[in-house]
């Protein structure tokens, strides 16, 4: 007779059978019981919040100080001595634009159509020395990629206020922009005598439509818009900006631009048959200076020839107002605690090698995958939750901060203040596990610590500077 005899089977509470869970909770329960890590998260949370002072202290606007001008605000025209920083006109919608540009218009009472023909745009590039005011000495020839020349119309030419354009541009070809955030593109190429471009604007109460032609016959509408507040008699006419440098960093060079155009054409309710020059919103400390004889002129036939300097489009942080803004402020901020938390995930996994630790983990938890992932989640979570508390905190801190210092501070919304916590925290999060897989592989923590911080932390560094750096 025989038997058979069957294996013996593993008790309930065998380490092999253990769920992930338990791993994970086990992970969890080594980090929080460990004083030393503890106050490390803390510190690195901590750090990210107080030299958020530190930076936006650093961050003060050169130039003068002195009281605001009678009923003015901190950003209203004229306040550039208390404020530290030039007047940030806000477009429709709220957010800072850059609104200047020669103008040559006519008040357009009611409804009608302007249309022009540019047969030419060139430009002029500053050379001259950074601390004097731009002039039209020192210059050589180039012409700005988004030098703008055309036909605009808006109900005021305040800054920041509602317009609607069809222009031709430096690099980019024929542009249809109204309220400085929208754009679409016309024909493509540049201008010149031998290849003109022909536009047209057309109003109907508050709706504008813009077109444009190669050769004043035959016309295809770009787009149109209906401009809130565009009621009554509205300016119209013809425009000419050139951005300094598109707007690049602190060393960028002023810009001025001169178009021609051929023909112009008005038909509807303009009831006066004289041009009015205006320069709106300009800037001597950004954009050249120029005679007024020689900013515009009009030659027997009806040929314009009119010269600008500035732009007409969302104003950016590193553009003319410099580093200005709070996300400088809190990038170099962060690279303390990025520094603190790659120290922390290293001594996570290497702690447990060099007391011999790591035994008794992998008696726990015989899969090696399995810890090292639960040490993953674990380490990734607690960085993420903390590096996103501390961006909550430390941004309004570094708003308050660089604006008491002078600086313009940029229109933050709820969403792109909760893009950018969320961001942070991932960025530390991912950094504290590509640094923990270092630790393991290495299983000694000064390599582990050098390179998290050569990779994750130096480019925060380089980028954003940690001294105080002048922006303006």
């Amino acid at each position: 007779m025989t038997s058979s005899t069957s294996p013996p089977s593993r008790p309930t509470n065998d380490p092999r059978r253990e769920g992930f869970g338990s791993v994970l909770r086990s992970e969890w329960t080594k980090l929080r019981t460990v004083r030393g890590w503890v106050i490390g998260l803390v510190a690195a949370a901590v750090l990210c919040v107080a030299f958020t002072f530190v930076v936006g202290h650093g961050n003060q606007e050169g130039g003068c100080t002195g009281p605001p001008p009678p009923g003015s605000g901190p950003n209203s025209p004229g306040t550039n001595c208390y404020t530290g920083h030039p007047f940030v006109p806000t477009g429709p919608n709220g957010e800072a634009v850059a609104d200047s540009y020669r103008l040559v218009e006519q008040p357009l009472s009611g409804n009608g159509t302007l249309t022009a023909q540019v047969t030419s745009l060139t430009g002029l590039i500053w050379t001259g020395p950074a601390n004097i005011a731009p002039s039209l000495a020192h210059t050589k020839p180039g012409l700005a990629a988004w030098a703008k020349a055309g036909i605009l119309v808006t109900p005021s030419t305040h800054q920041g206020s509602p317009y609607a354009a069809i222009m031709a541009t430096g690099s980019h070809g024929i542009r249809w922009q109204y309220n400085y955030t929208h754009d679409t593109a016309g024909l493509p190429g540049p201008v010149s005598v031998s290849s003109p471009r022909w536009l047209r604007l057309t109003r109907a109460g508050d709706l504008v439509t813009g077109y444009d032609s190669l050769d004043g016959a035959h016309w295809a509408e770009i787009g149109t818009v209906q401009l809130t507040g565009l009621t009554g008699s509205v300016q119209a006419g013809l425009f000419v900006t050139s951005p300094a440098d598109d707007l690049g960093a602190n060393n960028s060079s002023a810009t001025l631009a001169t178009a021609t155009f051929g023909e112009v054409h008005l038909s509807g309710d303009f009831p006066h048959q004289s041009w009015d020059n205006q320069v709106e919103g300009a800037n001597t400390q950004t954009y050249p200076t120029q005679p007024a004889g020689r900013s515009w002129f009009r030659q027997p036939g009806g040929t314009f020839t009119i010269s600008g300097s500035g732009d007409i489009a969302p104003q950016v942080a590193g553009g003319n107002l410099g580093g200005s803004g709070g996300t400088t402020s809190l990038l170099a901020s962060g690279a303390l605690g990025l520094i603190a938390m790659t120290v922390l995930a290293t001594l996570f996994v290497t702690s447990e090698y060099r007391r011999g630790l790591i035994r008794t983990t992998l008696t726990a938890s015989p899969r090696r995958g399995r810890a090292l992932a639960a040490k993953a989640i674990v380490i990734g979570s607690v960085t993420f939750v903390a590096a996103c508390i501390a961006t909550a905190i430390a941004e309004p801190i570094s708003r308050h901060v660089l604006h008491a210092y002078g600086n313009y501070v940029f229109p933050l919304s709820t969403l792109a203040a909760v893009r950018a916590t969320i961001g942070t925290g991932l960025l530390f999060a991912i950094a504290a596990v590509l640094v923990l897989a270092l630790g393991t592989i290495s299983r000694r923590s000064a390599g582990a610590v050098a390179t998290g911080i050569v990779v994750f932390v130096l480019p925060f560094i380089v980028s954003h500077p940690l001294s105080p750096a002048a922006s303006g």
